[in-house]
């Protein structure tokens, strides 16, 4: 997954969760947010950020904010992103897959992926991870009752004896491990683990991020 005419900025503020103030080529340009979380660890008054221009003639935002460096750490922030790099992920290391259909809907929820296969259809919910401490990494940054539904949705198929994978997009590299973050959302890891039992399998992977891309790159340890 790529970017076009990526630029490089330093972050001033972030008046509400959909914009921040920029400085780019010594001016402030007001820049659209694409991850709606809250990002406080990230989003901090003099850090180096990445954008893109948009993509919709006239808007407000002539930017997009998709990416910032956290130390010696590069992290995507883009909240699309992870699902447009699994759709890719998926046509490459899933060859029985005849099929790829984004935005299943399924019951009383919507998933992002039903992939079909000579076996029938696999369902697939994805997740991207900006949290990291200590090179660990943790999901939600902040309460998700969607994300509840959606792995209890998960748990419901795996029952009628679905495939049923929930799929944690790291999306930063050189990371030891992924856990809930139970400190934040206690429900979210309470059902992610009944998920596991239940048959829904649980995966993390890492991926190689630049500034204009991001690739999945390897499987990391899931700890629950």
């Amino acid at each position: 997954m790529r970017y076009e005419n990526v630029k490089r900025g330093i972050f001033l503020a972030r008046p509400n969760r959909f914009i921040a103030l920029v400085e780019l080529d010594g001016a402030t340009v007001v820049c659209h947010v694409k991850n709606t979380g809250r990002c406080r660890e990230l989003l901090i008054p003099g850090t180096a950020v990445y954008l893109t221009p948009g993509l919709t003639p006239g808007r407000k935002t002539p930017f997009d904010l998709i990416a910032v460096e956290k130390g010696q750490r590069l992290i995507n922030m883009d909240a699309q992103a992870p699902n447009r790099v699994f759709a890719e992920w998926a046509r490459r290391y899933e060859p029985q897959v005849n099929a790829i259909l984004p935005e299943y809907r399924c019951g009383q929820s919507r998933l992002d992926f039903c992939l079909e296969t000579p076996d029938g259809h696999h369902f697939v919910e994805v997740k991207g991870v900006t949290l990291e401490r200590g090179g660990h990494t943790f999901f939600p940054d902040a309460p998700t009752e969607r994300g509840v539904k959606h792995l209890r949705e998960l748990i419901r198929l795996a029952g009628e004896g679905y495939r049923t994978t929930v799929f944690f997009v790291i999306q930063m590299a050189n990371v030891a491990d992924f856990s809930p973050n139970d400190a934040t959302h206690p429900m979210f890891g309470q059902v992610l683990r009944a998920a596991a039992v239940s048959g829904v399998k649980v995966a993390a992977y890492s991926c190689r991020v630049n500034p204009d891309s991001m690739e999945i790159d390897r499987e990391i340890p899931v700890l629950l």
